[in-house]
Parts: structure tokens; C-alpha cells; sequence
């Protein structure tokens, strides 16, 4: 079985376990399935908002598709939910991504 069915196969069982759902979300960008792979981060977003990684990569997917709009929105809530979690680091990091030129 490969990663992604293996992951798929324990989300069934687990639909709320976090760290899972975003390595499927990683494992469906990977594979080029980007509209599949932004709704597992919207779906772990939603289950885990402090989440912080998934609005980063989810960011990071939509910049690569050029959806600059929609980056910037995921990228500014991703800010407010690290920060909220006390996750300096990736609030820095989110906020660097704003600010660069593109």
C-alpha cells in the first residue's frame, strides 16, 4: 500500500486526526492534485484551526497556481491563528510570504 492510500485508510478511521490529513494534503500536492490537495488543508483548517502549517503550505500551493488573492487571504488568517497559538515562527514565516514581491 502506498502513502497516500495508507493515509487515506487511517483518516477513515480517524477523520480528525490532524497531522494525517496534512500529510495527505502534502501527499496530493506532490502528485499534482492541487484543488484536492487545498481542500485537506481547508478540511484540517477547519478541524484544527492553530493549525498553522497547513494555511502556510496551503499559501505557499496557491502562490504556485498564482492565485495571489486567495494566497494573501490564507496567508493573513495563517498570521492570526499562529499568532493566536503562540507560534512566533510561523507567524514570521507567513508574514514574510505577504511581504514578498510576486
Amino acid at each position: 500500500m502506498d502513502r497516500r492510500a495508507q493515509l487515506e485508510a487511517f483518516l477513515s478511521a480517524h477523520p480528525q486526526d490532524a497531522f494525517a490529513r496534512y500529510g495527505l494534503a502534502l501527499e496530493r500536492a506532490r502528485q499534482g492534485e492541487s484543488e484536492e490537495a487545498l481542500a485537506e488543508f481547508r478540511r484540517l483548517i477547519g478541524l484544527h484551526p492553530g493549525y498553522a502549517a497547513a494555511y502556510q503550505q496551503a499559501g505557499q500551493l496557491l502562490i504556485r497556481l498564482e492565485r495571489f488573492d486567495e494566497a494573501r487571504a490564507i496567508l493573513h488568517a495563517g498570521v492570526a491563528a499562529a499568532e493566536q497559538a503562540g507560534n512566533a515562527h510561523a507567524a514570521r514565516e507567513m508574514s514574510a510570504m505577504l511581504h514578498e514581491k510576486r
